[in-house]
């Protein structure tokens, strides 16, 4: 066998069966290994305790596909000058009538009968120019197209006279208290479907404890009820942080969130969901407090078409669903004791640090742990000029602190 096959022989068999470990430098010093020990221990909570029980590093994640749907119950009587006594059911007071994730209930309201097209003075509002206010004309806010003309809204005062939809509403005077006050006995049966498709598993938040029995008779309670989808508004509304006779005036907007968060790694039926309530307006603000819209009723009289307007004070309620679900998958495991074993190396990132930098026998414990090497001598064999004529090879010897010059005899010359 050739020198080179020899040498690719050896390289091969040191690859296949050689085995090279880093060399360990036993240190025995209290204040380092408390300290390696501490920072070990630190470590090994965070991956216990944070990374896998808290964060379940060891399952794979999924999140939530969600349907909701709403139907509410509650009846109440208004008796006001406009309308007289007037009975108001579930139709009339929530929008949109089929109960969306996203819905209101009226709680209070302005109407304005037997409106028609035409010309009809614009509604009185402060005077904000004193060219107009010396004219004894009010400031204009057109609820219709301006025709040019100022004619009287009453005796003193001249408005700006429109073409649209006239009587004009006159909605300085907002009821108070709500006309609807009985909205707070209404309640609220959600009921929500979700899934999480990665793991195949449907859920409802009608769960194993919540019969057709106790469906009947339950009221949410975060105490005694949790489980119960029947909600009363004005329950919802005091755990919001707000309260219901204020807000039910001028309206607001409730968030009501159900979260999901399961562990698939135990049976479904712990899989349950959890509501919460928010106040997502700010009841303190003075620029566009509330919350309101306008709809109307349109009908025909005498042949000319005629509505009557409603400008409606409402909470609108948000129904917000979240969740996840989580279930053991060896990938992620791994993937986490991988990643956990990589955090142990801090503890002797830090302790060498402390050990080569800070404590006093510092240079000791660098010679110990490292190994100098000097540069390693050269040998080399050539043939000086001068004497290459004369046949003479001289093996140099280099090394940092010497050199060694060995002559030899070449060819056929005798020695002298």
């Amino acid at each position: 066998m050739s020198a080179m096959g020899q040498k690719c022989m050896d390289r091969v068999s040191s690859f296949l069966f050689e085995y090279d470990t880093p060399r360990m430098v036993l240190v025995r010093n209290k204040k380092v290994g408390l300290t390696f020990r501490l920072i070990q221990l630190i470590v090994l909570a965070y991956i216990i305790g944070w990374v896998f029980l808290y964060e379940k590093g060891y399952q794979s994640q999924d999140s939530i596909v969600s349907s909701v749907s709403v139907k509410l119950k509650g009846l109440t009587l208004t008796n006001e000058s406009v309308l007289g006594p007037h009975i108001w059911d579930v139709v009339d007071y929530v929008f949109p009538p089929q109960g969306d994730n996203s819905f209101v209930v009226m709680t209070n309201f302005i109407v304005t009968p037997g409106q028609k097209q035409g010309t009809c003075p614009e509604v009185n509002v402060s005077a904000s120019f004193s060219g107009l206010r010396s004219r004894g004309v009010s400031s204009c806010l057109p609820t219709g197209l301006m025709t040019g003309k100022c004619v009287h809204f009453n005796s003193t005062v001249k408005t700006c006279e429109i073409f649209g939809w006239c009587p004009v509403e006159v909605d300085y005077h907002v009821p108070s208290p709500a006309l609807l006050s009985e909205a707070e006995k209404f309640t609220l049966f959600i009921k929500n479907s979700i899934t999480f498709p990665k793991f195949k598993v449907s859920r409802r938040n009608l769960v194993e404890s919540v019969t057709k029995q106790y469906l009947r008779k339950c009221t949410y309670h975060k105490v005694t009820d949790s489980l119960c989808p029947v909600f009363e508004l004005g329950y919802i509304v005091k755990e919001s942080g707000q309260n219901f006779t204020f807000l039910a005036v001028k309206g607001g907007v409730v968030g009501i969130t159900i979260d999901w968060n399961c562990d698939l790694d135990w049976p479904l039926r712990y899989c349950k969901p959890i509501y919460q309530f928010h106040g997502l307006y700010n009841d303190d603000s003075n620029v566009s407090p509330g919350f309101n819209f306008r709809y109307a009723k349109y009908y025909r009289e005498d042949g000319m078409e005629k509505r009557t307007l409603y400008k409606v004070f409402g909470i609108r309620l948000d129904i917000l669903v979240n969740g996840k679900a989580g279930k053991f998958d060896i990938i992620p495991t791994m993937t986490t004791i991988g990643s956990g074993i990589g955090i142990f190396g801090v503890a002797s990132v830090l302790c060498d640090l402390l050990l080569l930098h800070f404590l006093h026998g510092r240079d000791y414990y660098k010679q110990k742990k490292f190994k100098y090497a000097e540069p390693e001598p050269v040998s080399k064999s050539e043939c000086l000029p001068a004497e290459a004529l004369a046949g003479v090879c001289v093996d140099v010897c280099m090394s940092n602190d010497s050199v060694t010059q060995t002559s030899t005899l070449r060819g056929n010359q005798a020695p002298s």
